[in-house]
């Protein structure tokens, strides 16, 4: 094949976006076929499904049995607002970012919250704050994966096991991809559109035990908005963790997460989910060492996600045109019908953003690359015609 000629295959499923994900593979609207529709959430078979849908999930990651897992309103965004408006102004905090989504936590923080004791470490994207700075004193909020930068943490030993602080962890990038350390973290937040694929406005809240007793025993000097509230008269709602949801639902959807978490079974649970991840960085890896015009956004290999995979572009002869470039490689790809929604995030740096959670299959990755290297081929001579 020459620098000129398209690919002779085209990936199964062209859809890469970082969020809402791929659907699992062979997903179907058939998969819908028992959803609780026509029915009351609260009715005997609605909270069933979502009774369902909480035990399945500790199933699949392994949460342990006294930590409490909650269906919430407005998907991770949601769950973690209602894990800092909660929870947060009993101790000082230490807010990690170093990419645009723990950014907006920091400003949640800072700006809405106006905590008097917050502290900001911060690294510029393909990097990591420097870890060993936290002081588990405080409370600590971070992603444990930057969906934006492709940066995550590479495990949770730099977390103290014997923290007076509470650890709020955002992993809705991470979740059923990389292994969280559940010993380590306090508050767990995902929504069901990242890594499995499921559909929009759902949020996980997942609580350890010291989380409730910090809900029990802190009431925040600020008003709490109805959705976010945990706790009736200084005791946790449990019925919030039984399936009995502060707002309505979607059935559809809640079906759509059971038909996920189901396949993550078929798939060989939690150790297949990782596996399907990792198999894809790999390919992504092993195409970015032979290509010289793309790198990885995250600088350091073991902080690389498995899942948001960032990539910088860094043929010297675009320096200063990488936002332009990027934006023709995307367009280019998305009017042949190979890949869609790959592009950087707004607020990072120009390149791409590639998913490569479990939902993606290997294959689809490999003749992605290959397009990859055809579109920028053609956009280079463009470059070089216009130049």
């Amino acid at each position: 094949m020459t620098a000129t000629d398209q690919p002779a295959r085209r990936p199964d499923n062209p859809r890469f976006s970082s969020g809402p994900c791929a659907k699992r593979p062979g997903w179907t609207p058939a998969a819908l076929v028992g959803a609780s529709l026509g029915r009351s959430h609260r009715s005997a078979e609605g909270k069933a499904k979502l009774a369902q849908a909480i035990d399945d999930t500790r199933a699949l990651l392994g949460v342990p049995d006294n930590y409490r897992i909650g269906i919430v309103p407005a998907s991770d965004t949601g769950a973690v607002e209602m894990a800092m408006w909660s929870l947060l102004g009993a101790r000082g905090v230490d807010l990690l970012t170093w990419e645009s989504f723990g950014k907006g936590w920091v400003t949640d923080a800072v700006k809405q919250l106006k905590l008097d004791d917050a502290r900001v470490l911060e690294a510029e994207y393909g990097h990591l704050p420097d870890l060993s700075t936290v002081d588990f004193d405080r409370d600590v909020v971070f992603t444990w994966n930057g969906t934006t930068s492709g940066v995550r943490v590479p495990h949770a030993d730099w977390i103290a096991a014997d923290r007076t602080g509470l650890t709020i962890c955002d992993a809705t990038s991470a979740v059923f991809a990389q292994r969280l350390d559940w010993d380590k973290l306090d508050v767990v937040t995902y929504s069901w559109q990242k890594v499995m694929g499921g559909e929009a406005a759902h949020g996980m809240l997942i609580l350890s035990p010291r989380a409730v007793e910090r809900l029990e025993t802190y009431t925040p000097p600020w008003p709490l908005p109805k959705i976010f509230r945990l706790t009736k008269a200084g005791k946790l709602i449990e019925g919030v963790f039984r399936g009995e949801t502060i707002n309505t639902p979607s059935m559809l959807c809640v079906e759509d997460y059971l038909d996920t978490l189901a396949w993550g079974r078929r798939v060989g649970g939690l150790d297949g989910l990782i596996g399907r991840a990792d198999a894809n960085l790999a390919v992504l890896t092993q195409w970015v060492d032979r290509t010289d015009w793309v790198d990885f956004l995250a600088v350091d290999p073991k902080t690389r996600s498995n899942t948001s995979v960032c990539l910088s572009l860094a043929d010297p002869r675009l320096a200063g045109r990488e936002a332009e470039f990027a934006k023709a490689l995307v367009k280019r790809l998305e009017g042949e019908g190979v890949a869609y929604d790959i592009g950087a995030y707004r607020d990072a740096p120009p390149g791409l953003r590639i998913w490569a959670g479990a939902t993606v299959e290997a294959d689809d990755l490999v003749i992605l690359t290959e397009w990859l290297d055809w579109a920028f081929a053609a956009e280079a001579a463009s470059l070089s015609t216009a130049a």
